[in-house]
């Protein structure tokens, strides 16, 4: 498989993730809850260090989210490699079939086309508000959040896991790849927390677009394309590299 290309996936992923309907119109929430401000204020206060402390407590919530996420897709990683240590032959190339199938569906689901009511159940956990913890409690917080598998995102990360589990030498990779592409945008947007307004008016836009990647990526990993694909990129790139070094060096 491509594994390039695939961790591009797995960062665009985390990315639509951010931008999902289940985690963009509640981000202000969520940051008044482990900072222990109004969302008025939040969202109307732009002194550097009101800035600051949303930063750091969005650090230590990501933090927390990184710690569940991190260990699912070790677990994935383990149990691909238990797999492909039992089965051999042909067994490697019907998982591959199973995780392009499974892709193809959230995609599907993601962009709206098709609907799981039984996804859409959120498991919280019930965590205690981080008044008396500070920064602790705000890692307690992420780890709820991550551990709720909440509308949206459990989706999209349960394709990271299938991933993780069809190529277990790359799994760890990938999920890391995956939670920076959620913490990405949700650190600039705590930093420009007034863009949210902006960004939400395009969010289904966002879930349509990436669910139409994960659809083609899935097919892709069906066919077994992708690791062509990522081969033909990898050629694309080396030849414009070289072609513009060579240029600026015989010029």
């Amino acid at each position: 498989m491509g594994s390039d290309v695939t961790l591009w996936l797995a960062l665009g992923a985390g990315i639509i993730s951010f931008f999902s309907p289940c985690t963009l119109p509640i981000f202000p929430a969520y940051l008044s809850y482990i900072t222990g401000m109004s969302v008025k204020e939040i969202q109307s206060e732009k002194s550097l260090k009101v800035r600051r402390k949303l930063l750091f407590h969005s650090i230590f919530f990501l933090l927390g989210i990184s710690l569940i996420f991190i260990s699912l897709g070790l677990g994935a990683t383990m149990l691909g490699s238990l797999m492909k240590g039992l089965f051999i032959g042909s067994t490697g190339d019907f998982l591959q079939r199973i995780a392009g199938i499974f892709i193809i569906v959230m995609g599907l689901f993601i962009g709206g086309w098709i609907n799981f009511k039984w996804l859409m159940r959120e498991k919280r956990m019930s965590v205690k508000p981080k008044t008396t913890l500070g920064y602790a409690g705000t890692v307690f917080v992420g780890m709820g959040f991550a551990a709720g598998w909440t509308p949206c995102i459990g989706p999209i990360f349960a394709s990271i896991l299938v991933l993780a589990a069809n190529e277990p030498a790359k799994g760890l990779l990938y999920t890391i790849t995956y939670v920076v592409g959620f913490a990405i945008p949700f650190l600039l947007f705590t930093w420009f927390i007034g863009s949210t307004r902006v960004i939400l008016r395009y969010s289904h836009i966002i879930m349509k677009v990436g669910g139409s990647l994960m659809i083609v990526m899935g097919a892709l990993l069906y066919t077994g394309q992708l690791t062509r694909l990522s081969n033909i990129l990898l050629r694309l790139v080396q030849d414009t590299w070289f072609s513009n070094v060579g240029s600026i060096l015989f010029s």
